[in-house]
C-alpha cells in the first residue's frame, strides 16, 4: 500500500519513529509488551484501537502464585488501567476499554476517536507506556520474576534512585 492509499491516521502512525508496520496495523517498538495499533475511519474522525498483551502475574513468575493473589492483582491492575487517559497531554475520552484475564496473558484494549489524526500515535504510545509502568508498579514483592518482567524490574532499578518502584 502506498502512502497516498493510506488514511491520514495510518500515515501518521507509519511516519512516527516508535511504530513499525505489521501484518495488521502498527507495532509499538518502545515497550516490552506486544502492542498493536489499528485505525478505522469514522464519521467524526479516526478510531484508534490499541491492543496490548502482557503476561499475567502467574506467567511472569518462576513461583506458584495463589489464586487470591492473582485475582487481587488482576482486579487492581484493571482498575488502575482505566486511568490511562489522565496520562496524556491532551484530553482523551475512551470509546471503550477492555481488560481481560486470558490465563497466561492479560489482554488490554483501548479504543478512542480523534478528529485530528496528528496526535493519535502519541496517545497510543502513551497508553502503552502507561500500561507498562502501571504493570511494574503493581509487581508483588517476594516472587522471582522471569523475562520480560525481570528485565523491566532490572531497568527500573538502575539509575540514581535505584530500587524498584514498589
Amino acid at each position: 500500500m502506498t502512502d497516498a492509499e493510506r488514511s491520514s491516521a495510518d500515515r501518521n502512525l507509519s511516519h512516527h519513529n516508535a511504530f513499525e508496520q505489521a501484518d495488521t496495523g502498527y507495532r509499538l517498538s518502545t515497550v516490552v509488551f506486544d502492542v498493536t495499533v489499528t485505525t478505522t475511519e469514522q464519521p467524526d474522525g479516526f478510531q484508534y484501537t490499541v491492543d496490548i498483551v502482557a503476561p499475567s502475574l502467574s506467567a511472569a513468575t518462576a513461583d506458584d502464585v495463589g489464586q487470591t493473589v492473582q485475582t487481587d492483582w488482576f482486579e487492581t491492575l484493571e482498575r488502575r488501567l482505566a486511568d490511562a487517559p489522565n496520562a496524556t497531554r491532551t484530553s482523551v475520552e475512551l470509546d471503550e476499554i477492555q481488560v481481560t484475564d486470558q490465563g497466561e496473558t492479560v489482554s488490554i484494549q483501548y479504543r478512542f476517536t480523534r478528529p485530528d489524526p496528528t496526535v493519535g500515535p502519541d496517545i497510543c504510545k502513551t497508553f502503552a507506556e502507561y500500561v507498562e509502568g502501571t504493570y511494574v508498579e503493581g509487581i508483588v514483592p517476594g516472587y522471582e520474576y522471569v523475562s520480560p518482567v525481570s528485565n523491566l524490574l532490572s531497568n527500573a532499578s538502575q539509575g540514581e534512585n535505584s530500587g524498584t518502584p514498589l
